[in-house]
């Protein structure tokens, strides 16, 4: 655990070596903030979110300072989304319209080039073919700026495509293993790949339009095809060390394959234009995660792996010793994010110590900031676990903002 006490706020930055930007993060006090490199609070929005995310001015009509946001009272069935302003006026809100009325976004959102927003959100299904219980899924819903739904997809729908099948089918809907569920399993990223390389060069499989997501508990990531619903490429959860720790090489040079990845999240596609551009960026957290469990390691440690989707290759990794640490000394077992940026950095989130850094492409720490809010953890905010009523800082997710983005 950490010391009880620890310095907060910026702790590093390097001028020379760090991307100057903003950050955007979501607060445990039910507000959001957007901190500059010297760490002040530049702006602060009244609304916590799952993730709280600025949009692109690009796909917001050139608005700038806009955000998405949640409307409590809870972080997993809330009852409205949020589009915010610089100035915390509420120009768009949906939830009236969803199925139950009540959004129940969680763990991602995101505003599309067409105008309309994606939100993964809960629902409950029964579907005796699968299960002769009612369970809660999470679908994904694409929502006009009028508030009507034009795109649905059901992971339930498609769990042989995602590698979901016999014994891990089993595991699925058992309330014993890897943990207590309230819905089947969990995803928690959702991105369009937007113009990349891969399709640009010919393969449908990376258009534009199709959505990544990842799943914790079913060690997956998944691109699915916006046209048709259907899967067209994925890794895992049959990764060669999983279950055979001779088949693990945690820390070794790249390239090399993707050997195993426990309970990730945040992946994604390198956008156009940024170092690594078309490769996927994931926070590889090595928790407790896999239908059934994978094996831990004795001393657990997170990485940031960028994986050539084509070869399905690591290219790149980012672990504690990669900044001259033991491995464990960096790790989050829940949330967290890796973003690239502009000069070749990496702006990563570990999520669970409220702690914010920017790492080279040598491993070298640049620019470190710790979270300073702190706020009291619910029953109902952590999936149904009661935590006590502790303190944390804890941070679901780090999104870098370019500074134009900004009045």
């Amino acid at each position: 655990m950490p010391p009880t006490v620890f310095p907060k706020g910026v702790t590093i930055h390097e001028t020379d070596k760090a991307c100057d930007c903003h950050v955007m993060y979501e607060g445990r006090g039910g507000e959001s903030y957007l901190i500059n490199m010297a760490g002040d609070v530049v702006r602060r929005w009244p609304h916590t979110g799952f993730p709280a995310e600025m949009i692109d001015p690009a796909v917001n009509g050139g608005r700038k300072g806009h955000v998405l946001l949640q409307r409590e009272p809870d972080t997993f069935f809330n009852e409205t989304i949020l589009e915010m302003d610089w100035d915390a006026n509420i120009v768009w809100e949906w939830g009236d319209k969803a199925p139950g009325g009540k959004a129940r976004q969680n763990h991602d959102l995101c505003r599309l080039a067409n105008g309309n927003t994606m939100i993964i959100s809960k629902k409950e299904y029964t579907v005796p073919d699968i299960h002769p219980e009612e369970f809660m899924d999470q679908p994904l819903y694409e929502i006009t700026p009028d508030g009507e739904i034009v795109w649905e997809w059901a992971p339930h729908e498609h769990l042989d495509e995602l590698g979901i099948d016999g014994r891990r089918l089993e595991v699925l809907f058992s309330k014993t293993d890897v943990r207590s569920r309230a819905y089947i399993f969990v995803i928690n990223d959702m991105q369009p790949l937007g113009p990349n390389k891969w399709h640009d060069g010919g393969d449908d499989r990376f258009h534009p339009d199709n959505i990544m997501i990842d799943s914790r508990e079913a060690n997956f990531i998944a691109i699915v095809e916006k046209s048709s619903g259907k899967v067209v490429w994925r890794i895992g959860p049959d990764y060669p060390g999983a279950y055979d720790f001779t088949q693990r090489d945690f820390n070794g040079p790249c390239p090399k394959p993707v050997d195993s990845i426990s309970g990730q999240h945040d992946a994604h596609m390198i956008a156009a234009g940024l170092p690594g551009e078309g490769n996927v960026l994931v926070f590889d957290n090595d928790g407790p995660a896999g239908l059934p469990q994978v094996f831990s390691k004795t001393f657990p440690g997170s990485r940031i792996l960028e994986i050539d989707p084509a070869t399905e290759q690591i290219v790149w990794q980012y672990d504690g010793s990669s900044s001259s640490m033991p491995f464990w000394a960096f790790y989050s077992s829940f949330i967290s994010s890796a973003r690239r940026l502009p000069n070749g950095n990496t702006l990563i989130c570990e999520g669970m110590h409220g702690r914010i850094f920017q790492v080279t492409a040598d491993g070298e720490i640049v620019w470190e900031y710790v979270n300073p809010i702190f706020g009291e953890w619910s029953q109902h905010q952590m999936n149904l676990i009661n935590f006590g009523g502790s303190n944390a800082n804890w941070v679901f997710r780090a999104q870098p903002v370019p500074n134009d983005w900004l009045p």
